[in-house]
Formats: structure tokens, C-alpha cells, sequence
């Protein structure tokens, strides 16, 4: 039997962690490349090392899901070189040294007009930061490549979680305070506009819809996401239902924050027509993330 492999950019977070057991699990041998943890340190933005590393592997699917989650332009640098510079890196090393390599680039449902609609992949682009710039930028030089034979996916994601979060994400955050909470604190936790709605699905759900898209050869975008908004107040009033108590009490609004939209959610139609759906629920999520169960 012949072994496949893989190599994941991006492999230290959320996202790397639950995609690199998911390839274990089907029997794929991968290798992840990340700036931290246990991972080989090749810096995405050097094309040298990037198509030496795919030319030694010559991989039967790469994942690109380097970038930071940020969207403010200060870290607008960052952003370019390791979005968009990294997906032209990966694309042309894999033209001219393993050309049967499947590629799939994680875009972002930040990218699109949002005008409170769910989002499709077809809906048009909107460069409303300088994050959503190289996030537009990768998918078109994806559909370039696209042109010149190499097999590139590209799955836009919208929200999505687990306990591998940092409390930098509103969701660990307000999880980790009510574990803390549970446990005798009498902290006051500061949420900005909890009216804000976004979808809150979970991390190991959103790289088995990656998972099902670069395996066939039809599609070749979609969006990957649950379809179901909630706001941050119903993740308070759930969270906060787990130990019994009345997020009210514990929680005051914080001024100093202002949401980039009102409601981002998707319209996950095409990805479910390939057989994908997510399954863990909202509440289902906020279990998980309460008992840090990974």
C-alpha cells in the first residue's frame, strides 16, 4: 500500500492541530511547519526554502493555514508576507517541482461585502482591511495557478473555535472566566457590544469540510462554515447556564471595543452538497470548551 503524505502550513494553531489528527487518523504521514511549538521552522515567505521542502516531500496535499488572527492594519506586513507572498511561495513550488500536489489556501469570510446576508463563495470581494486585501490577493493567484494545471482549493472559514483558543478571542475568554467564576472568583468580566452575531462552530468540524473538499474534483471553492449566527450574549447566557449562575452578574460592558460588522455568517449550501456538515452544536461547543476537552 502506498503511504500518502502531506505538509501543513500553519500547523501550531487551532486549526493545524485537530487537521494533523485528522491525516493521522486516515493513515497520512504529514509533516507541520509552524513559527512555534514542535514544528520544522521554515519561514513560509522564503521561496528557496519553501520549494526545497516540497521537493524533498513531494506531498500529496499541502494546507495552507498560516497567518495570525488579526485584522488591524498594523500587522498589515505580516499579513502580506505570510498570506499572500506564502500562497504565490507554495503555488509556484508546486508548478515546477510536484505538480501533482493538491493545494488548498483557508480564505476568510472577512473578505466578502457583508451586507448581513449569509455569505456564499460567489459573492463578490470587499478590500476592507488590509487583511482581507492579502486574503483576496491569495484566492487570485489561486485561480491563476488554477490555470496552469496545479489542483488549488480554497475554503473561505468564518468564525470557529475549541479549547485551543487564547483568551485574545472573545469565546476562550468569556469560557475561561466562568471556569474561573465556578470556582469562587469574583471577577468582573468586560465584554464590548454582545449584540454582535457570528457563527461559533468548532475547529475539528471545519477541517473535515477541508478534508472533503480537496478530496474530490469538482469544486474547487466553498465556503466552509455552520450557517447558524448567535450572538455573544447567547454564548454568555449559555456558558454562564453550565455552572448556574446569571451572566448579569458578572459582567460589565466595555466601551473601548467596536465589532468590524453586526452579523457574519455564512451560507454553507456548496460544501453540504459535497456531504459535509458540522456537528457540534453551539452548546455542544461551549461544553467542550468549559471542560477543555480536546
Amino acid at each position: 500500500m502506498i503511504s500518502m503524505t502531506a505538509i501543513i502550513f500553519g500547523a501550531g494553531g487551532q486549526d493545524g492541530y485537530y487537521l494533523g489528527k485528522l491525516l493521522t487518523d486516515n493513515g497520512i504521514k504529514w509533516i507541520g511547519v509552524s513559527r512555534s511549538g514542535a514544528f520544522t521552522r521554515v519561514s513560509i515567505t522564503d521561496r528557496p526554502a519553501v520549494t526545497a521542502l516540497i521537493e524533498e516531500w513531494q506531498p500529496d496535499y499541502i494546507f495552507h493555514l498560516a497567518a495570525i488572527s488579526a485584522t488591524r492594519h498594523d500587522v498589515w506586513e505580516h499579513n502580506h508576507a505570510t498570506i499572500s507572498t506564502g500562497t504565490l511561495n507554495i503555488l509556484e513550488a508546486v508548478r515546477l517541482v510536484s505538480p501533482q500536489t493538491r493545494v488548498f489556501i483557508s480564505g476568510s469570510g472577512l473578505q466578502f461585502v457583508n451586507e448581513g446576508r449569509p455569505i456564499k463563495e460567489t459573492d463578490p470581494f470587499d478590500p476592507s482591511s488590509a487583511y482581507s486585501v492579502s486574503r483576496i490577493h491569495s484566492v487570485y493567484a489561486a485561480r491563476y495557478y488554477r490555470r496552469l494545471g496545479v489542483r488549488v482549493y480554497v475554503g473561505y472559514f468564518f468564525n470557529h473555535d475549541s479549547p485551543l483558543r487564547t483568551e485574545n478571542h472573545v469565546t476562550k475568554k468569556i469560557a475561561e472566566a466562568v471556569k474561573r467564576i465556578a470556582k469562587g472568583s469574583r471577577e468582573v468580566l468586560e465584554i464590548g457590544d454582545r449584540s454582535v452575531q457570528k457563527e461559533w462552530g468548532f475547529a475539528g468540524d471545519i477541517v473535515e469540510g477541508v478534508w472533503t473538499l480537496v478530496r474530490q474534483d469538482r469544486v474547487f471553492e466553498a465556503v466552509i462554515g455552520t450557517g447558524e449566527a448567535h450572538s455573544i450574549e447567547e454564548w454568555l447566557t449559555v456558558c454562564f447556564s453550565f455552572i448556574d449562575r446569571d451572566w448579569r452578574e458578572h459582567v460589565r460592558e466595555s466601551g473601548d471595543f467596536r465589532a468590524e460588522y453586526k452579523i457574519l455568517v455564512s451560507d454553507p449550501s456548496v460544501i453540504q452538497s459535497l456531504g459535509w456538515r458540522p456537528q457540534v452544536s453551539f452548546t455542544g461547543l461551549a461544553d467542550l470548551m468549559l471542560k477543555d476537552q480536546v
